[in-house]
């Protein structure tokens, strides 16, 4: 089928990705890098610490390669660090998902690393096709990846689901809660594949699908540089050394 041409793209775009799409995968995976690695040493089993910290550092790996590629295609002379360590809240396109305090809450723990590896996935595999070489190389390494963190996740589910009431009650409160924030993960798709594995994983955890809000507004607007004030201790705790040594370099 054929489309008519499209305009012509602007320098920065190399017929991949949009700047800001490819800025939102990138700060989605810089802060849930972040908040994985504040599980280290509070997860409940030690085995379960190490699993965090190398998936915290896969997250990290992957939100690096796409910072200093958006870097290199804005043209500003902006590296990783800078837009990692010197962007201002409303400067960042991460979904509100990988923003709010878990409350060091595992079920709610498990419940996001699922709902956000699950979008990854799907978001990273047809990313491979893309027509930038650097977008498609990353994502391939991370469909490696993220596939281990899905996996994991999922296993938590099922035995938290299908296991003791209490495990029961508290997934399911953690899938209520976070559910509402899936959609604007999947921006700027909504892709009703990922709903339909996640929906699968649900029922095989004997938990139950949450229904979507009513209203969607509260649960979304990262993406455009609204966001919840959250983000602004994530930011201060993961830019505060930069910060106070600022052209320090180790």
């Amino acid at each position: 089928m054929s489309t008519p041409p499209a305009p012509s793209p602007p320098a920065t775009d190399r017929s991949g990705p949009a700047l800001d799409d490819l800025l939102g995968i990138a700060d989605d995976a810089l802060l849930a890098a972040q908040w994985l690695g504040g599980w280290i040493a509070e997860a409940p089993v030690l085995e379960e610490d190490v699993a965090l910290a190398n998936i915290a550092l896969d997250q990290l790996g992957v939100a690096r390669a796409l910072l200093a590629h958006v870097g290199e295609l804005e043209g500003a002379g902006r590296g990783e660090d800078d837009l990692a360590y010197w962007r201002g809240p409303e400067e960042f396109r991460n979904a509100l998902l990988v923003e709010r305090p878990d409350k060091r809450d595992f079920a709610v723990g498990v419940v996001r690393l699922l709902l956000l590896s699950t979008a990854q996935l799907h978001r990273y595999a047809a990313l491979r096709s893309s027509p930038d070489p650097v977008v498609a190389a990353v994502a391939t390494r991370a469909v490696t990846e993220v596939s281990y963190h899905r996996d994991h996740a999922r296993g938590w589910l099922l035995r938290l689901g299908d296991g003791t009431p209490e495990s029961h009650d508290r997934v399911q409160a953690a899938l209520d809660a976070e559910w509402p924030y899936l959609a604007e993960v999947l921006e700027p798709t909504t892709d009703e594949e990922v709903r339909a594995v996640l929906t699968r994983d649900i029922a095989d955890a004997t938990l139950r699908v949450p229904a979507d809000p009513p209203n969607p507004t509260p649960y979304a607007g990262g993406r455009a540089g609204r966001h919840t004030p959250h983000l602004t201790a994530v930011l201060e705790e993961l830019q505060q050394v930069a910060r106070a040594h600022p052209g320090a370099s180790w």
